[in-house]
């Protein structure tokens, strides 16, 4: 039988903020691959809390003590970046029930373009799955405290944003 972590993997996402459930994800695709690349996407059209470079610097920050993963970044169609880099396989979290129309649809799209990718989905642990990045983002701006679902210099980064730009 071949060895299970033989492969590279890609989670791909805006990471505006990453959260605990994203850092859970992480953490189980690095049992399951050799190598996991958190792969921020870098999309100008899109109007995000951080720049890429700060969503690329905390997700570093947030994976830095698991060994086989790193942080990149990218921007275009995702499945020329994973080309690109010969990489075959694509992580995507499944929250709840309601993510998984889109992520299917997702996953087909992506593999019309790049028929040798292969999506793996994985499921948090139930403490993540009733969040999302937009929820943290807009409990952090009316003032509440976020370090449940975020790491703490995650949290920090917040409370500093939304007091910089007045809420």
């Amino acid at each position: 039988m071949p060895n299970s972590k033989s492969r590279v993997a890609v989670y791909p996402g805006s990471f505006d903020p990453p959260t605990l459930g994203h850092l859970d994800i992480v953490f189980r695709a690095a049992k399951m691959f050799e190598r996991v690349i958190v792969a921020v996407a870098d999309n100008p059209a899109k109007k995000h809390t951080f720049s890429a470079e700060e969503r690329l610097d905390m997700v570093r920050q947030a994976i830095k003590k698991i060994p086989n993963a790193q942080a990149d970044i990218f921007s275009g169609l995702l499945v020329d970046y994973l080309r690109e880099n010969k990489i075959r396989v694509l992580i995507r979290g499944l929250r709840v029930v309601s993510d998984m129309d889109y992520e299917f649809q997702l996953a087909s799209f992506n593999r019309t373009l790049y028929p040798d990718v292969e999506t793996v989905f994985l499921m948090p642990d139930e403490r993540y799955t009733y969040f999302a990045s937009s929820m943290v983002k807009e409990v952090a701006r009316l003032g509440a405290s976020v370090e449940s679902f975020v790491l703490p210099d995650i949290s920090k980064k917040l409370k500093e944003k939304f007091e910089l730009r007045g809420n």
